[in-house]
């Protein structure tokens, strides 16, 4: 049985109207789920990048290659899978934080060098980015306090700079 697998590709994109509608209908029309997808702007106003995130094996990773390459607005299609990346994804969320679990709470998110953007009297907003296993791992540590509220970006990835030797 093939092993299924998180996969980060990034799709270099023309930047006009109706891109994103149509590289997620591609998804759509050949049954692949996404896990992730962010899109936005570079360097060149022309151009934008999205990030996708697909859960499959190889065999679906390569049909989702193929396709993205055929749409006519991708310009490049890149696969983090054999390549060093940095990915972040970033995170708001409001925490439960009464008066008396306030300071538990600050701990926490300093721990996680995450940083509070709000406060409420019953409240914290809290701003944290980094991988997703980082951000599940405070999410799981936080929810005895009580989430009221949580937003996410989804994944963006970049592939880290070359070393000279």
């Amino acid at each position: 049985m093939p092993t299924t697998e998180k996969h980060v590709i990034s799709a270099l994109v023309q930047n006009q109207p109706g891109v994103l509608a149509h590289v997620a209908g591609m998804f759509s029309a050949r049954g692949f789920n996404i896990d992730s997808l962010v899109a936005g702007r570079t360097e060149d106003p022309r151009l934008s990048r999205m990030t996708i995130v697909v859960v499959g094996d190889q065999r679906t990773l390569e049909q989702v290659r193929k396709q993205l390459a055929k749409v006519v607005e991708v310009v490049k299609v890149r696969d983090f899978q054999d390549v060093d990346f940095v990915e972040r994804d970033l995170m708001l969320i409001r925490i439960s934080a009464c008066q008396d679990k306030r300071s538990e709470v600050v701990e926490l998110v300093n721990l996680f060098r995450g940083r509070v953007v709000d406060v409420a009297t019953e409240s914290l907003l809290v701003e944290l980015a980094g991988t997703e296993s980082k951000l599940e791992a405070f999410i799981e540590l936080v929810k005895p306090y009580g989430i009221q509220e949580l937003a996410r970006t989804g994944v963006i990835a970049v592939p880290r700079g070359r070393q000279r030797t």
